[in-house]
């Protein structure tokens, strides 16, 4: 499968902090990618990097053929990659409707135009945009609630709908269950999956719930220490020594080693 985005010997350092170290790896067009690591890993500077929020120190970042190694948030954007946040950035005082409009009115604005995104806010293309996220996203029915009263879960669905009403071609989620119950958290992503399956958009997500990536990632990037010590399917990745040592905490001591002394 052609690749839609690859990274080569990727590094970021913060003075003699090595925050992540020779990352090279491929991602096929809509493949489903589980990131995982403890805190402090490397997950969220890899993918502030891939974003633009961060500059790398070393290495390149290639989207469809094209070098994005250092570009801006807003410049790789609009090339087509978008993320959704682990705390949802949404406008508090507006409407699901309003705040997915104001979403499609910013990606459809002028370059570099963010005052001017208002503009175009309720122009028919817009709001035909914004219904079809909503119903999407199963959050239809909430759409003239004000998003400061919603449940946890539909902010979250509202935070994603965001991010993916500008269509991009890939889409990295920052722990998309967080603070999600446990009833809910399977539900939720099987609706976020399925949306974003539909428009055919590549997935990364950070994700701490084993059980989640499991059933949701076709592949599993393991973060330690910088750097990725796995990459697999995800029964290979998650079944790794060091993933289970130093992530999942699911090895086992040995009972010869147990019962010693």
């Amino acid at each position: 499968m052609t690749a839609i985005l690859s990274v080569r010997k990727l590094e970021k350092t913060f003075g003699s902090v090595v925050a992540a170290r020779d990352i090279s790896l491929d991602i096929p067009a809509q493949q489903t990618v589980g990131i995982i690591g403890a805190n402090g890993a490397g997950k969220t500077t890899f993918i502030n990097m891939i974003t633009g929020y961060l500059r790398p120190s070393l290495g390149t970042i290639w989207f469809e053929d094209r070098d994005i190694t250092g570009r801006s948030s807003r410049q790789i954007t609009r090339l087509g990659i978008s993320r959704s946040f682990q705390v949802a950035q949404i406008f508090s005082s507006l409407t699901v409707m309003e705040n997915i409009c104001a979403a499609a009115a910013i990606a459809r604005g002028p370059r570099g135009a963010l005052a001017h995104a208002w503009r175009p806010l309720l122009s028919a293309d817009t709001v035909g945009e914004a219904r079809a996220a909503a119903e999407l996203f199963q959050i239809g029915a909430y759409r003239d609630i004000r998003a400061a009263t919603l449940p946890q879960g539909v902010r979250k669905l509202l935070d994603i709908a965001m991010a993916v009403v500008g269509w991009p071609r890939l889409l990295l989620l920052d722990e998309p269950t967080s603070g999600i119950s446990i009833e809910e958290k399977f539900s939720l992503m099987d609706v976020v999956m399925t949306a974003l399956k539909s428009r055919n958009i590549t997935v990364l997500f950070v994700e701490h719930d084993m059980e989640i990536v499991s059933r949701f990632a076709d592949r599993v990037l393991a973060f330690y220490d910088g750097t990725v010590i796995a990459d697999g399917a995800p029964a290979q990745a998650l079944a790794d020594t060091r993933v289970r040592t130093f992530i999942s905490g699911t090895r086992t001591v040995p009972e010869a080693v147990a019962g010693a002394g």
